[in-house]
């Protein structure tokens, strides 16, 4: 059983109640509840480290994200011109797996950290939040509503943040179980070999427009847009570079519907791993009222994880592998996570706090846990084992 609680105070609010968060809760017992004054203390201390790492942004932050826009767009050069001239299954392969690294690079380390302004103080037009436009079908303004301020502000709260099983997964006894739940596992396996488009019309809100708290007619700018996004990435890669290729269309149609594949299954499951472990807590909108910035921090803290692994793991994930630094810093270049990542967990211990990390595998296996712990009726739930 977990405890209720309101941030505003130090006590559990009314009987432990069961929630959605058991699993999360006991997996998290070794985070302490602050009282408002460590809140605010434990708030200081991480912005703190924000405005530090933000005065010593300069030429070398610069350096490296042009220096991964440069390997990016020679894997990308690499894997097409593999792709269209191989004359054997080998080098086809090879330049299938260049061109997966280079889409893989371009929305996860480049797109994604550049829509979070994370260079915007360098003033390149071609490096702001607010124009870049990425290789996905998702459109760019559509990402900077859903992901940058709605999950980036509202993480793991139950009813606000729509990131959180994307509408399609249950993952607590928050969201009230149904008998299409048990078929949940494979709803995973396709979102995620098609992620990009799961997360192009996660605008939508197809559970609202089913409630009818909104209307179609009320989508209609988002739909229209959504189209003239879709029908270019189907141009250039299905279309454009097939046809360049003549008699040789096929396996350059199918080398670059396999790199989307590879992008969307790869960028799932590292987000997944940041989101959707066995550790990862959930919150109520009335705990988070009137939430100060203190509280942000936290609740960024106990909502997130992090995964271990080497340079390129981190560069081939974003460094969405520093989640909980992500979340903390969405602003500061990536590449700096990993010289905050200590720090953060220091912090961390010195006010009791769970610092949620693991190799990539145990992360992700706690995640496959999690969305088979919760596809079972509630009273079958309770009977496994925490």
């Amino acid at each position: 059983m977990t405890m209720r609680w309101n941030f505003k105070g130090s006590k559990p609010e009314g009987k432990p109640v069961a929630t959605g968060q058991e699993l999360a809760g006991q997996a998290h017992g070794k985070s302490r509840r602050l009282s408002p004054e460590e809140l605010e203390a434990l708030g200081q201390e991480l912005e703190a480290l924000r405005q530090e790492v933000l005065a010593d942004l300069g030429q070398r932050d610069a350096d490296y994200i042009r220096d991964i826009i440069r390997k990016q767009r020679w894997a990308e050069i690499g894997g097409r011109t593999l792709i269209h001239f191989s004359l054997n299954p080998i080098t086809w392969a090879v330049g299938v797996g260049m061109l997966t690294t280079a889409k893989i690079l371009e929305n996860m380390e480049i797109g994604h950290n550049v829509m979070h302004g994370q260079y915007d103080w360098m003033n390149d037009p071609d490096l702001h939040s607010q124009t870049y436009e990425w290789d996905n079908v998702c459109d760019g303004d559509s990402w900077r509503k859903t992901h940058n301020y709605e999950h980036h502000t509202f993480t793991n709260i139950i009813g606000k943040d729509r990131d959180y099983g994307y509408a399609i997964l249950r993952l607590s006894n928050d969201t009230p179980w149904r008998p299409r739940y048990l078929f949940q596992f494979s709803y995973f396996i396709a979102l995620s070999l098609l992620f990009e488009w799961g997360v192009g019309i996660h605008e939508l809100e197809v559970e609202k427009l089913e409630n009818k708290e909104v209307t179609w007619r009320e989508k209609l700018p988002f739909i229209k847009s959504y189209a003239r996004k879709i029908s270019k990435q189907v141009m250039k890669d299905y279309v454009v570079f097939p046809a360049l290729a003549g008699p040789f269309a096929p396996k350059v149609l199918l080398g670059n519907a396999l790199a989307n594949v590879g992008r969307s299954v790869w960028a799932s499951a590292v987000i997944f791993c940041g989101h959707f472990t066995e550790q990862a807590q959930t919150f109520t909108e009335e705990e988070c009222e009137n939430e100060t910035r203190g509280h942000w921090y936290y609740r960024q803290l106990l909502g997130s994880s992090n995964f271990t692994g080497g340079r390129w793991l981190h560069i081939m994930s974003g460094h969405l592998s520093y989640q909980i630094e992500h979340h903390l810093y969405p602003d500061i270049p990536s590449h700096r996570y990993a010289e905050m990542a200590p720090r953060v967990e220091a912090i961390c211990k010195k006010y009791g706090l769970h610092y949620n990390t693991g190799t990539f595998t145990e992360q992700f296996s706690t995640v496959v846990k999690r969305i088979l712990r919760y596809s079972l009726p509630p009273k079958l739930e309770a009977m496994l084992p925490a």
